[in-house]
């Protein structure tokens, strides 16, 4: 009988040690709200984002993710203030902002390759880079990804500002070169030359990738929440790469979720914008996902210099850092 009472606490004992089917030991994660500026308007361009939303990956890392697609907040700013803690930006505003003494960080690439390129209607001869003398060239504006890209493209060929006439034309690219008001536009890889040839017109691609890598849009962050609380840049990251490597092992996936996310997508041209995903998933890819190339953010630095938009005496080394990738 002693036995069997003895049997019988130990039994109780160890039924108030193990969990029962169905149940987890491992309280919730706390959540904490993240706004986060992508700077452009709602795009199947932000499918990882979407992906990672609506599959839990950030509320699984503790993120309440809220995308902010205001073009009048100076994300990097805010965020070099501490007012924000993260943004999507481009290596050109990460080094800018530097000089401005506003200790921002690139912490997770998010294209590989540099999106921009020079379009011309395929039969021009606009091959190369030294082709440009003497052309008419549309860009959207003298500022920004654009414009760098651009100028990355007549160093290149031996070429300034000075031996090709540049239009300002606003985000017009499509209509000024189907219409033959300029002999090529600055696009980015992705949009302009997908819509151009669902139009019925073939262009020609002078790619700046392909004489220069540079740092592109990646997940930026500052130097206190990297100090104070490198747990959730890793987190980020981790939710943003998980989201991106979803995107490309199932492109249709990734665009059917976007159209819960972009209300344009119902009304828009299916095939183009699915290729408009495609060639942005090119895009993304490089050796590693999220890897930063130090070679990439020299070479950037190099031009911001000849454009005198930096001084050469940057540290570009603490303009980002691979060590919070996963």
């Amino acid at each position: 009988m002693k036995r069997y009472l003895v049997t019988i606490v130990i039994l109780v004992c160890l039924g108030g040690c193990v969990s029962l089917p169905g149940t987890s030991t491992t309280p919730p994660p706390k959540m904490i709200d993240v706004s986060l500026p992508v700077g452009y308007i709602p795009n199947v361009q932000f499918a990882p984002l979407y992906v990672a939303i609506e599959k839990g990956y950030f509320a699984a890392e503790g993120i309440n993710l809220k995308l902010d697609y205001s073009f009048e907040t100076d994300a990097v700013s805010l965020l070099g203030a501490n007012e924000l803690q993260f943004a999507i930006a481009s290596g050109e505003q990460v080094l800018l902002a530097r000089t401005r003494d506003l200790p921002v960080v690139y912490v997770a690439a998010w294209y590989q390759k540099y999106p921009v390129a020079v379009a011309s209607k395929s039969g021009k001869g606009l091959l190369k880079p030294e082709d440009l003398r003497g052309k008419v060239i549309g860009v959207p504006v003298l500022s920004g990804a654009s414009y760098i890209g651009l100028r990355t493209i007549l160093d290149a060929g031996g070429l300034s500002e000075k031996d090709v006439t540049l239009g300002v034309i606003g985000f017009s690219q499509v209509e000024m070169l189907a219409t033959d008001r300029v002999d090529a536009v600055v696009v980015y890889v992705a949009n302009e030359p997908v819509v151009l040839e669902s139009q019925g017109y073939l262009t020609d691609l002078i790619r700046v990738d392909d004489y220069l890598t540079l740092v592109s849009n990646g997940l930026v962050t500052n130097e206190k929440t990297l100090a104070e609380d490198p747990e959730l840049v890793k987190s980020m990251i981790r939710a943003l790469l998980h989201g991106m490597s979803d995107v490309i092992a199932d492109p249709d996936e990734a665009y059917r979720i976007s159209t819960k996310y972009v209300e344009t997508l119902a009304q828009a041209d299916t095939t183009v914008q699915k290729q408009v995903l495609i060639r942005s998933i090119e895009l993304w890819q490089g050796a590693s996902l999220g890897l930063s190339d130090p070679a990439a953010w020299n070479n950037m630095l190099l031009i911001l210099v000849k454009m005198g938009m930096v001084p050469a005496d940057l540290d570009v080394s603490r303009a980002f850092t691979n060590d919070f990738l996963p």
